[in-house]
């Protein structure tokens, strides 16, 4: 490794220059133990957004039955706005110490945050400590997000990152199933029910996060954070420990491929770089991010979050029955990104992303004027749902790859949070508060309007991803987005 001391324009400090192939070295490795132990350890985030998601919509029934907080449609739904609204905030706060600080130290951060509010809710007392729970619940989870999309982005070798990373995403239907199994025996009359029921079901959360608390604690920083903040002995001592796994294993790696980086060291990327860089340099790849999240973004939180609303309301559905319902819809969520991640990396993002955008938003539509003639019965509604979601998980795990791959190694926390935060407050906090006012008309009309604006929206994704999409499949992350130390040659 050689080293000279160059001027740094853009750290406003004096930097060292280094050339480096760790990461080649990380994209060559073969898929192992090490990124298996990484993917349940880090990936189990989605599961638990999955888990209070589904929560606040199979509990909802009993949330509006119970003595203390009795609360209407209108509430559920402005709790779920909440929710969203801590995790929009969570985000944005967090990703930014996320690229400052390292992801190692958030993840852990945000994880004891989201562990602490989710256990809180259960002590909810009113209306007010509900939301403001639910809001924390959310700032844990949007954290969560930047810190771990980021981290499993950087370890993941190129051939494998669609397909890791629309799965991993996929497992958010199996905190989903979770959450409605949960409900089923918790809400059960027979059982617990009532009050308590929906109390201790937000315990399963704070329960499963201590558990996932104790699985990182073996997790390593990213190497590639670490070279660009100038702790390349530490990082290449990472990798150096990751192939001595491989190698006990019985690998034979074979020799990096591609070109080493130069790279010069920064302690920090200024606030005015980071916005250029997003905004200007890489406007185009800003405007595929926020469309393709607001889309999704509208398009499952206006229609999960109140998906229990439309089963009680108009199919008479029971509260405590509601899970039942949840989890054939969750199986169609974690099958679509199980299924299809691979034709991501074979096909090609900028083909399969329009593809699944633009499916769940015919579906969704078709499905929409059925709902609205009165034609299916709940039963078929639910079959419904669940094919439309196994195309729209897959579109919407393909966003969060998207903001998460094609943007600089120095921003891309905070550039998921960024993108994560504006889709998600545009398409987020609208949806659910916009649709439980649709359910209150007691009228199919207002809510199939709901569903057009829904599938509106993803055609539209459909049309920018297909327009202004990045072929980034099967590249390294510093080919799709040079990184913004890079020196130049």
């Amino acid at each position: 490794m050689s080293v000279a001391d160059v001027d740094s324009a853009t750290d406003q400090t004096r930097g060292t220059v280094f050339e480096t192939d760790l990461t080649a070295r990380l994209d060559r490795l073969p898929w192992g133990r090490f990124h298996t132990l990484l993917v349940f350890a880090l990936g189990i985030t989605w599961l638990l957004d999955g888990l209070e998601v589904t929560l606040a919509g199979s509990v909802s029934g009993a949330l509006k039955e119970s003595p203390v907080l009795h609360l209407t449609n209108a509430d559920i739904g402005l709790a779920g706005g909440a929710y969203i609204c801590g995790a929009v905030l969570g985000a944005l706060f967090f990703g930014w110490l996320t690229d400052r600080l390292g992801r190692r130290k958030l993840f852990f951060i945000t994880l004891a945050l989201y562990i602490c509010a989710t256990a809180a809710t259960a002590f909810s007392f009113s209306l007010w400590s509900f939301m403001l729970f639910r809001f924390l619940t959310g700032m844990g989870i949007g954290g969560e997000y930047t810190a771990i999309n980021s981290t499993i982005q950087e370890f993941t070798p190129a051939r494998f990152r669609g397909w890791v990373d629309l799965t991993i995403n996929g497992t958010f239907w199996i905190g989903a199933a979770l959450g409605a199994g949960g409900s089923i025996i918790l809400l059960d009359a027979s059982w617990i029910g009532g009050d308590l029921g929906w109390r201790l079901c937000f315990g399963i959360g704070a329960a499963l996060g201590l558990v996932i608390l104790v699985m990182r604690l073996w997790l390593p920083e990213s190497p590639r954070w670490l070279l660009i903040h100038g702790q390349a002995e530490e990082a290449k001592a990472i990798v150096e420990d990751i192939e001595n796994r491989f190698r006990e294993q019985g690998h034979d790696l074979p020799p990096p491929a591609g070109k080493t980086l130069r790279l010069h060291a920064r302690d920090h990327t200024p606030l005015r770089e980071i916005f250029d860089t997003l905004f200007n340099t890489y406007r185009q790849r800003a405007l595929v991010g926020l469309t393709l999240l607001t889309a999704q973004a509208f398009f499952y939180n206006a229609i999960f979050f109140t998906y229990a609303l439309v089963l009680t309301e108009f199919y008479q559905v029971p509260s405590a029955s509601i899970g039942w319902y949840v989890l054939p819809l969750a199986l169609g969520n974690f099958c679509g990104p199980l299924l299809l991640g691979r034709l991501f990396d074979v096909v090609g993002r900028r083909v399969m992303i329009s593809l699944t955008y633009a499916v769940s938003a015919v579906l969704l539509t078709i499905s929409g004027y059925l709902f609205e003639q009165g034609v299916l019965n709940v039963t078929q509604q639910a079959i419904a749902w669940m094919v439309i979601f196994f195309f729209a998980s897959a579109a919407a795990s393909s966003a969060y790859l998207t903001v998460a791959e094609t943007f600089p190694l120095e921003i891309r926390a905070l550039a998921i949070a960024v993108f994560y935060a504006f889709g998600t407050a545009l398409g987020g906090i609208v949806g659910p508060t916009l649709f439980g006012e649709l359910i209150d008309s007691h009228e199919r009309g207002p809510v199939f309007i709901g569903y057009l604006i829904g599938a509106a929206l993803m055609l539209l994704a459909a049309a920018v991803q297909a327009i202004w999409g990045v072929a980034s499949e099967r590249k390294s992350l510093e080919e799709v987005a040079r990184p913004l130390s890079q020196a130049k040659d």
